[in-house]
């Protein structure tokens, strides 16, 4: 199974109405953010900023948080003593994310098609799997992505039915789950950084905040347990013979959170890159709640649910088809979710924030 994009267009499913948990991560970004764009200029000798500066937001999806992201780089770029007149924006996701609904938001936010704080902000679409080569070699000053390196470019080979009940890493799976999951998140993360450290020039930055894991032992902390509990729903729906048990044997989700070991050993590995900065959050479940796009009678549970469903719900109809009912799926789900923060309020999501450097080349 190849990775989807999330639900598209701006309706009630729709990643953009749903996506407040992710703009909250993104907020969580910008200390680390603000302050490498700061940086980057204190050198203003290694880089010629003076006409165009070229930026890349991989992984931007469709939603307003996209526009939110851009606002607020071009806002601190007009900080800086030398900031460039003239930007180049290009957003990056899979061919099939929703470029058009994207757009048409660009077109309707003054900060981002016309002139901010003297800044001019050219936007392109650059679709393809940030997996793959995107720009040109030495083409790029600046990278940014949060909320989307968690992803995988594929489910990780040999599962097969391996993880029967379990979509995704339980405590209790096997250790070659855990070591197929990991050895494809290795070797992802080394490809990502060869091919960026090929489009970024000489001291150029990158900043990545994405899914990952506190503790280097996934045995001794569920730390994914949505996943977990969206486990339970659908096994839960076999028994009451909605879902064939084959399809959930054989479903697995592409989506791995690695250790700051992890990290720091593909890292160091792969080469292009110093990795300056290594930071962390907790970003509870629900956190967004209190975004318009919520109703007021929404539970906790349905809020966990309606994100989910957002990015999920494209990988379950291409694997399960027809044969599933979403709408029941996550009505069921959102109430699991609902008992368990009712014993656990503070159940969180792990996120990692980090800065690299690409190394001056020879």
């Amino acid at each position: 199974m190849s990775v989807k994009n999330m639900n598209s267009g701006d309706g009630e499913t729709s990643y953009a109405n749903n996506s407040a948990f992710q703009k909250v991560v993104i907020t969580k970004t910008w200390p680390a953010l603000d302050e490498t764009l700061k940086e980057m200029f204190i050198k203003t000798d290694e880089y010629e900023f003076s006409k165009c500066m070229k930026i890349a937001d991989l992984g931007c999806s469709s939603g307003p948080n996209t526009l939110l992201v851009i606002s607020h780089i071009i806002e601190q770029l007009s900080k800086q003593e030398h900031a460039p007149r003239e930007i180049q924006v290009f957003l990056n996701d899979l061919p099939d994310n929703d470029f058009n609904n994207l757009f048409k938001l660009m077109s309707t936010n003054t900060n981002t098609n016309t002139k901010n704080n003297n800044i001019e902000c050219y936007i392109y679409g650059a679709p393809g799997s940030f997996y793959g080569r995107l720009f040109p070699n030495n083409n790029l000053h600046f990278a940014y992505s949060s909320t989307s390196f968690h992803w995988l470019s594929q489910i990780p080979q040999g599962l097969e039915k391996n993880t029967k009940e379990n979509i995704y890493i339980a405590t209790t799976s096997p250790p070659h789950v855990f070591e197929a999951y990991s050895k494809q998140f290795e070797r992802d993360f080394t490809t990502f950084l060869k091919l960026r450290g090929e489009e970024i020039r000489g001291g150029g930055r990158m900043v990545l905040g994405f899914l990952g894991k506190s503790v280097a032992d996934p045995t001794s902390k569920d730390e994914f347990k949505p996943y977990t509990l969206l486990s339970e729903t659908l096994s839960a729906m076999v028994s009451e013979g909605l879902v064939k048990e084959d399809n959930l044997h054989s479903f697995n989700i592409p989506i791995f959170g690695p250790s700051i070991q992890e990290i720091e050993a593909a890292v160091e590995s792969e080469g292009s890159f110093n990795l300056d900065k290594m930071e962390f959050v907790f970003v509870p479940w629900d956190a967004g709640e209190d975004c318009n796009n919520y109703e007021k009678t929404d539970t906790s549970g349905k809020i966990v649910a309606k994100c989910v469903r957002a990015f999920l719900e494209p990988l379950l109809v291409v694997h399960f088809g027809s044969s599933i009912n979403v709408d029941r799926v996550f009505d069921v789900y959102a109430e699991k979710v609902e008992e368990h923060l009712s014993i656990d309020e503070s159940s969180s999501y792990f996120f990692h924030v980090i800065s690299l450097t690409r190394k001056t080349k020879t």
